[in-house]
């Protein structure tokens, strides 16, 4: 049991450091919106972490794998959750440059501004409000946008239950401590990247942010779309 635990927490967290479509919106929410945000949208993405676990441990994933227009159905919407997410992030870009020109101006402004920044610095930067709500929806959604995950969990962690354990049981521990090794990895990253955020939220740096956030997920949608794998 020892030596099974061990590889899984080895593995799991070499897979947790592959960066995918939920790095970057986790990335792109707390470097917008500050560290509460990132991490509310954390939680959305471990949400879905556990329910594809719990799903392979229930069987209901290896229906991915058995049906291949079920597995293609949800590949298709998935692509779509991350195309519109993509062309979303690339909209706003276009839409804050047209509306916002005084902006660049503001970036080199007096220090008569700078109190009120120094306090938002302090409390996280949060620049753009968002409900804890919205961003959790955004990460959980994300999570189930990626059918693969559904088949990868019920490839991975069946491998990691000992001889005579319970498998359902088993599997479903597995998947808790899956979404804890997932939560451990981002949990740094938010408070990096929110701490980043008064940097990163000036308009000339939040623009490139946001357009390659935009052109990365993107690029998933339409990898996922056309994988017949």
């Amino acid at each position: 049991m020892v030596n099974e635990l061990a590889a899984f927490l080895g593995a799991a967290t070499l897979i947790a450091m592959v960066p995918g479509p939920s790095t970057v919106v986790i990335v792109q929410r707390a470097a917008r919106n500050g560290r509460r945000a990132g991490l509310a949208t954390v939680l959305g993405n471990e949400t879905g972490v556990l329910a594809w676990g719990l799903a392979a441990a229930l069987g209901l994933s290896a229906l991915l794998i058995a049906s291949r227009v079920a597995y293609d159905t949800l590949r298709i919407a998935g692509a779509a959750v991350l195309v519109w997410f993509g062309l979303r992030a690339l909209w706003q870009t276009r839409r804050r440059r047209t509306t916002t020109p005084h902006a660049e101006t503001a970036e080199n402004a007096p220090a008569e501004n700078a109190p009120a920044e120094n306090a938002a610095a302090g409390t996280g930067g949060e620049a753009e409000p968002a409900g804890a709500g919205r961003c959790y929806r955004h990460g959980l959604v994300t999570s189930f946008a990626n059918p693969k995950a559904g088949v990868f969990a019920v490839s991975f962690l069946p491998q990691f239950v000992p001889h005579g354990a319970p498998v359902p049981l088993t599997l479903a521990a597995l998947s808790v401590l899956w979404a804890l090794i997932d939560l451990a990895w981002y949990t740094p990253i938010v408070w990096l990247a929110g701490g980043a955020g008064r940097v990163l939220r000036r308009p000339r740096v939040r623009r490139t942010l946001e357009r390659l956030s935009g052109i990365v997920l993107l690029g998933f949608g339409l990898r996922l779309a056309t994988d017949t794998n």
